[in-house]
Order: C-alpha cells, then structure tokens, then sequence
C-alpha cells in the first residue's frame, strides 16, 4: 500500500510509513521497525510515539524490552472520528474569536497589495472573494483556465455551486482551450472565450475595489489590489476583449 494514501486522512509520511510497517510486522522491536519503514532510529520514536497518541499503535514490556504493536486498521475510522470532533472544537472557537480578530483587522493598517503563494492561499483568496461580494453583485474573470495547478478544477466546481447559491453574477473571458472542460454553473453567468493566441496560465479577477491576478501554475501565485482606479482601467480591456470573444 502507498503511504500516500494515510496521508490523505491526516498522518505524516513517517506515520505512515511507520504504520504500515507496524502492520506487516505485527509486535516488533525498533530495530526491525526501522528497517521495514525505511525511517532512521532517531525519529522512530517519536514517531511511534504521535501514533500511540493518535490511538493507532501500542506496547508492552517483555522482559525489560519494549515491543510496539499496531491496532487493528478499524481503528482508523476511530482516528477520523477523533479528528472530526477537533476539527467542530476549532471550527466553534475560531467563530467564537472572529469578532475579535476582525475587530484588530479594522484597527490595524490594511495593505493595498499583497502576494499569495500554495493551493490553499489562492483558494482562500477566491473564496474570500465570494465572501465579499453582495448577492445581485458581479465580478469578472479575463482568462479563465485551469492551467497547471493540480485539482484546481475541483476546486472551481464548489466555487461555482457557492457563487450561484449566493446570487453572485460572473462574466467571464475564458481560454479556448477550457471550452471542453470548464465547470461553471449555467446560473448567472455570462461566458465567451478568447482566440487562442490569448491563452497563458494567467487570470484576473475583478470585483469591487479589487484586482486579483492569479498565475495558476503547479505552484499557483496570486496578486492583489485593492485599488479602484486599476478596476476601471482593466474593465475597457475586459469588454473590448468580450467583443471579440465567441460564445
């Protein structure tokens, strides 16, 4: 089995790796352990010692020789549990804490521009665009792709279903070559698509006071402004290019 796959529910590669060898092994010293996880002594310890937190392994003593055990795999439905109540414990307190934090936002000074690196920043970004704008209210894509960014197309069909759930409009600009396979909802939204001479991993998003430019490679990047007068001049572009773009 891929450690990678225990990865996906939340352990470390280590844990991973040492879980699984754990249960090819069955009760087992370290120094066999070591060996079958391809880990180094000096971390299996911790290591198996995270797991027995997480309720995913055990020991006992025998003759003065500690010998660590895995539970059986059943338990792991246990650990997702365990983790499902954390994450509903976090959830509430961060909810709790949001008046307060938005409170030293507003006191603090804002920043005009700023820089997102990784999946989940550019993401967050998106989405917190959604929560910014109003129902009734719009927003515009120039250059909608799916570019290199791994399940970034997920990502957008969720997008899609909120934008619309909100009664949020979006005219979109998209690259030819999504045209197969773009995911947008049919509920207010207007979308053409560009020549293909126009096609880059780039796209721009404009709402509000706001300019988000998100270059949507294996490891997405995105700017953004907060600047009215950058959305008026970027709109002209925007409609001269919708004139041109085909349905």
């Amino acid at each position: 089995m891929n450690p990678n796959s225990l990865e996906s529910i939340g352990l470390t590669h280590g844990e991973s790796k040492v879980y699984l060898a754990l249960l090819h092994l069955g009760e087992t010293k370290t120094g066999p352990l070591v060996k079958e996880a391809h880990v180094s002594s000096s971390k299996v310890y911790k290591i198996l010692d995270r797991l027995i937190d997480k309720g995913l392994a055990g020991h006992v003593i025998k003759d003065k020789t500690k010998f660590f055990t895995p539970v059986e795999p059943r338990r792991v439905l246990g650990f997702l549990e365990q983790e499902e109540e954390k994450f509903h414990e976090r959830k509430a307190l961060v909810e709790k804490m949001l008046p307060e934090l938005e409170l030293e936002q507003n006191m603090g000074v804002k920043p005009k521009a700023a820089i997102f690196e990784g999946f989940k920043a550019v993401t967050h970004l998106l989405r917190n665009m959604l929560d910014e704008i109003g129902k009734g209210e719009s927003y515009y894509v120039l250059g909608a792709t799916y570019g290199d960014t791994p399940v970034i197309r997920s990502y957008f069909q969720q997008h899609h279903i909120l934008r619309a759930r909100k009664g949020i409009h979006v005219k979109m600009l998209a690259n030819a070559e999504a045209k197969s396979n773009l995911v947008v909802t049919n509920i207010f939204s207007e979308i053409r698509y560009l020549p293909q001479q126009f096609a880059s991993n780039m796209v721009i998003y404009l709402y509000q006071k706001k300019v988000i430019i998100a270059m949507l490679t294996k490891v997405p990047t995105a700017f953004v402004m907060e600047n009215e007068e950058a959305v008026r001049s970027f709109l002209p572009y925007f409609e001269a290019l919708w004139k041109i773009a085909t349905k």
